[in-house]
């Protein structure tokens, strides 16, 4: 055993630290779809057999070699959902494979559709994503909002209200000693900044 190769069995595994987030889902989404391809086409497959069987009342399943992958989405196609994947928060990468094998599992597709459904299932994501981030703008807003707000309220706590001092003329005096009032209609407290 060389040196060199020791030391690199004792350095720390650092290849997850070095990819991008996003590149990690681009990349997991984009398995997930080859994989969903490769399965409607074995399912296709096996239909057609099915159907051969009962054609002809004999299997000749075992004879037939078929290619790996037949079907593969063509290279502008599979630049755009890798654009699409890229809108896609890390945090959605789950929910968005198991939306979308459950979409396949209901509908069955064939091959060839395999590719549309992810599409579909990765704007439905996108467009949540989007709403939830308007929804975080909003909520953000208001709570700038409050904060002005709580500020107000600390001024108005800083300065004491004094509502019974004596040289403050209220409507019920005026009305005791029979005078008209001033133009002062309601009595209002007197403010004394704190010291």
């Amino acid at each position: 055993m060389s040196l060199a190769s020791w030391f690199r069995w004792n350095e720390p595994p650092n290849r997850i630290s070095q990819r991008n987030p996003t590149e990690m889902v681009v990349e997991t989404l984009m398995m997930e779809l080859s994989w969903q391809i490769k399965q409607a086409e074995k399912q296709q497959r096996e239909r057609e057999n099915e159907y051969r069987k009962i054609k002809t009342g004999v299997d000749y399943g075992w004879l037939v070699s078929y290619p790996k992958q037949s079907y593969d989405i063509s290279p502008g196609e599979r630049l755009q959902l890798e654009d699409m994947c890229t809108k896609i928060h890390p945090s959605y990468c789950g929910p968005v494979i198991l939306r979308f094998r459950q979409v396949v599992a209901e509908y069955e597709p064939e091959a060839q559709e395999v590719s549309r459904l992810f599409r579909s299932v990765l704007q439905e994501a996108a467009e949540k994503i989007k709403e939830e981030e308007e929804a975080k703008k909003l909520a953000k807003q208001w709570n700038t909002k409050n904060r002005t707000s709580l500020s107000l309220t600390t001024f108005k706590s800083r300065s004491r209200i004094s509502p019974f001092i004596s040289d403050i003329k209220t409507i019920s005096e005026d009305v005791e000693r029979g005078t008209q009032p001033n133009r002062r209609v309601w009595s209002m407290p007197e403010f004394r900044n704190a010291k």
